[in-house]
């Protein structure tokens, strides 16, 4: 099973690099309205997957029989926050998670910067969730749940 993820993986981050989905100047574009070709790429994968997700969903299990229970999550104050910090970190990098890789596949060495950005984010995230839980009205963490 790990080969077909890492096959996956491979085919989406050849997807990104070729569409362009990874390239900072496409992507300052769509951020600043001068280019639509990502909306169009972003739309085209909503249109996509979305079915497919939907009967993944309605089934109960995946194409392979894994049993499949969505969650919903709810809306609060963290949401907003994180959107907004995640919308800020990508329109100034260039870059959200799966671009960070495929760039520094590309050799983009300030991708690197990116990346230890991200992973410095999550660290505090995750150090400092007990104390912003309240704040922010987030749930409390499921530890070791599957």
């Amino acid at each position: 099973m790990t080969a077909l993820y890492v096959l996956l993986g491979t085919v989406f981050g050849l997807v990104l690099s070729r569409s362009g989905a990874a390239d900072y100047g496409y992507i300052q574009a769509m951020f600043l309205l001068q280019d639509f070709q990502l909306y169009g790429i972003i739309g085209t994968a909503v249109v996509i997957t979305a079915p497919g997700l939907w009967w993944i969903q309605r089934r109960g299990r995946t194409a392979f029989g894994a049993p499949v229970r969505v969650e919903r999550k709810l809306m609060n104050r963290g949401t907003i926050v994180g959107g907004l910090l995640f919308g800020a970190g990508w329109s100034i990098t260039g870059m959200c998670p799966g671009p960070i890789l495929v760039n520094i596949g590309e050799g983009k060495v300030y991708a690197l910067a990116a990346l230890a950005g991200a992973l410095v984010g999550a660290g505090a995230f995750g150090t400092l969730y007990s104390r912003v839980q309240r704040l922010f009205g987030l749930p409390t963490l499921a530890v070791g749940r599957n």
